[in-house]
Order: C-alpha cells, then structure tokens, then sequence
C-alpha cells in the first residue's frame, strides 16, 4: 500500500494546454519526455541511453533542436524508437536538420512551429584521418549506398515521394515548418499564440 509520502516522491508531469487548437497526448498517456538537442557525434551514447531508460511500448514525447551529425546515431536512434515500440510525438522546438530528420520521421506524430527551420541535404563524408586509397574507394562505395538507404527510409518514414525529396534534398533547401505542414509531413504547433 502506498502511503502520501511514497506518491509525493513520484516524478510529476507537467501539463500542456492545447495550442492552436492541437491536442498533445493526455497527461495519463505520456509517460516520458526526451530531448533530441545539439550535434548526434557529441552525444551519441546519451541519446541512446536515453531511449533505452523509457518502458518499452509507451508513449511520449521527443523535443528535437538539432542539427544533426551522424547518420550513424540518426540510424540507432530511430531504430530504437521503432524496436522499442514507442510511441512517441516529435516535437521540433528550434531545428531539426540533416541527420534530425530520420528521428523526427520515426515518431508517430510529427509537430513543427512556425518558426521552425528543417534542412534538407545530401549527406556528408568527413574524416580527419589519414586514409589509403583502397580504403577511401571503399568508403565513397559504402556512402553512396548509406545515401540511397537513408533517403528512401526518410521518403517511406514521412509518406513523402521520392521527388519531393529530392527537391528539398539536392542540392539542399532549409524547408519551413508550413511546408512541412502542406506536404502532410507535420502538424503546426504554434507555443506563442494565444
């Protein structure tokens, strides 16, 4: 039996009125909050441990200002929401960019803010050692196939045609909140209105 003190020590949730007419889960279906912030190569193994401390197949929310990084942590984070069963919203406070996407695009629901801002690129090769020839060889052939990979999971994710994609991708395009909204990809949240 659980006596007051024992409830008063329960972590709290806060509570979110509707914005702009949009209804977040309800306080007794959000379980968790996580925030997606900075660049994915300085924080790789947080971010996963983050996902992984959440009970398997609930639901909350993932706050996202990011510019991405890895495509490598982007790839482990979205697989963790997806083999976790989480059930997760994805909230874009400032940026969600590059590698950002693929995590964004793994969440359930998907809201942006009008002020928002989502670049879109190929992806990008860097690497301050000093590498061989062959080993360099092997690296364009297994970027080239990583590219193709993420771009057409990022198209399926989003329900997003290839071409469309494309567009805002090559040579790249910073894609804003509202046009997010008109492809069908994210739902307006506006926290400044009234």
């Amino acid at each position: 039996m659980h006596d007051k003190t024992e409830k008063a020590k329960l972590p709290k949730m806060r509570s979110y009125p509707a914005v702009s007419g949009i209804k977040l889960p309800a306080e007794r279906d959000r379980k968790w909050e996580i925030l997606l912030a900075g660049d994915f190569n300085d924080q790789h193994t947080e971010l996963l441990k983050s996902l992984l401390d959440v009970p398997r197949n609930s639901r909350g929310i993932i706050y996202i200002d990011s510019n991405g990084g890895s495509v490598y942590t982007a790839i482990a984070i979205s697989s963790l929401i997806r083999l976790r069963g989480l059930r997760a919203t994805a909230i874009v406070l400032g940026e969600c960019s590059s590698a950002a996407l693929l995590p964004f695009a793994a969440c359930e629901e998907r809201f942006v803010t009008p002020l928002s801002t989502h670049l879109f690129h190929p992806m990008k090769w860097e690497s301050e050692e000093n590498v061989r020839l062959e080993e360099a060889a092997e690296w364009t052939r297994h970027f080239k196939e990583v590219e193709q990979n993420f771009e057409q999971l990022l198209a399926r994710l989003l329900n997003l045609d290839l071409k469309k994609l494309a567009d805002w991708s090559f040579p790249g395009r910073f894609v804003s909140g509202q046009e997010l909204v008109d492809a069908g990809v994210a739902k307006m949240l506006d926290p400044f209105s009234d």
